[in-house]
């Protein structure tokens, strides 16, 4: 039986792969919603090769211009976040994969758990910032959240038939990013486009950015605590450079399991996808005999503080990592913009933790207004 997907973020890395993989397997998925802020040039080609039935744009004036453009078609233009949201929800979806990129993500996802869809998560902000409203919607909606990130992906692929109980520590990899073999006092001035040239894997300009500051891990930590449930001081990053090992499970009787595979997102979005079963696709086979050697070290908490405040927010819990997440994203569009320092970054990001107030959320709407004191906040303190 097809399995009907919305794809949320279709533009970006993560939603092309899942495109190509659907186009692998065209008779075990059907493109039925998709969605991007404002690259329409790119939707166009995939209304006119998936013909989904809704496509949503969060921008309104390129909605606009798409809708003009594509006249004739069966497919239906949406726009904004009510766009977004009715989407994520339609009908006819199986699973909604998440890969918009950004806090943005969280409402559309809530909404999907709301309708009692499947969500595939790219989406690491949903669960940094609501990661206690999230799950506690997905089980109260009997809805599965199957993670793409290939780090939670390896997690939840060791964990099949384990009891959530058994697990001793997981074990997050981290390629080191760019800078890894860098002195600290050479990054002080490092650019943005030295900061995009990640080694082992392609991605979207913010998230290369995260992985150069390893903040991209700190937000990991905090999405693994969510989806496995499991306490920060059981939640271990080790810098492993080759990206080969996408992440490990210590379990009580000491033994250790980890997923293994070359550097290529399809498959844990294609495991996503068939989730419980596993299908043969394109993706490129791992000879270790070519690799020769796997390497792992422990991360520089000094040169990379990003990591260190992420697991500190954790640690806090409650508001805080929403605080962390929402001033690194204004951070990190500053420094893409060149405005600003690649230690700027953290140095903002720990004043707005002092600034803040902790409390315990109890519904999104005081998640949201949290978002956005801390978004205007760290903008006022660089005008």
């Amino acid at each position: 039986m097809t399995k009907r997907i919305t794809i949320l973020g279709s533009t970006g890395s993560i939603g092309k792969q899942a495109l190509e993989v659907v186009s692998e397997q065209p008779h075990e998925f059907e493109i039925i919603g998709l969605a991007a802020m404002s690259s329409i040039d790119d939707l166009e080609l995939q209304i006119k090769q998936f013909q989904p039935k809704l496509v949503a744009v969060y921008d309104e004036k390129k909605a606009l211009e798409l809708k003009e453009r594509i006249k004739g078609s069966r497919t239906r233009i949406v726009s904004g976040m009510e766009g977004l949201i009715e989407t994520a929800t339609l009908d006819e979806a199986d699973l909604v994969l998440n890969s918009v990129v950004g806090s943005i993500g969280v409402l559309p996802t809530l909404s999907a758990i709301r309708s009692r869809k499947n969500i595939a998560l790219a989406n690491k902000e949903t669960l940094v910032v609501a990661g206690a409203l999230i799950m506690e919607e997905a089980k109260k909606y009997g809805v599965k959240i199957i993670p793409v990130d290939s780090e939670h992906s390896a997690i939840f692929q060791c964990l099949q038939g384990e009891a959530s109980n058994t697990i001793s520590k997981v074990i997050l990899t981290a390629s080191g990013g760019p800078f890894r073999e860098r002195e600290k006092r050479d990054l002080i001035d490092v650019k943005f486009h030295e900061a995009l040239k990640h080694p082992n894997w392609s991605m979207g300009r913010k998230i290369s950015i995260d992985s150069a500051t390893l903040m991209n891990k700190g937000l990991e930590v905090i999405e693994a605590k969510w989806l496995f449930d499991v306490n920060v001081d059981k939640i271990d990053v080790v810098v492993h450079p080759q990206s080969i090992i996408h992440s490990m499970v210590e379990m009580e009787d000491s033994s250790v399991m980890a997923q293994l595979g070359l550097p290529d997102m399809k498959l844990p979005i294609q495991y996503a996808f068939t989730y419980p079963k596993r299908l043969k696709g394109n993706i490129p086979k791992l000879n270790l005999k070519e690799i020769g050697q796997l390497s792992f070290y422990e991360a520089d908490l000094d040169k990379f503080p990003c990591l260190a405040l992420a697991y500190e927010a954790l640690r806090i819990g409650g508001t805080m990592p929403c605080i962390v997440n929402g001033a690194n994203e204004v951070l990190v569009d500053y420094y893409l913009q060149d405005k600003i320092g690649f230690y700027d970054i953290p140095k903002y990001i720990e004043k707005a933790m002092n600034k803040h107030e902790v409390f315990q959320y109890k519904n999104i709407d005081e998640i949201l207004e949290v978002d956005r004191w801390v978004r205007d906040w760290i903008l006022s303190q660089l005008r």
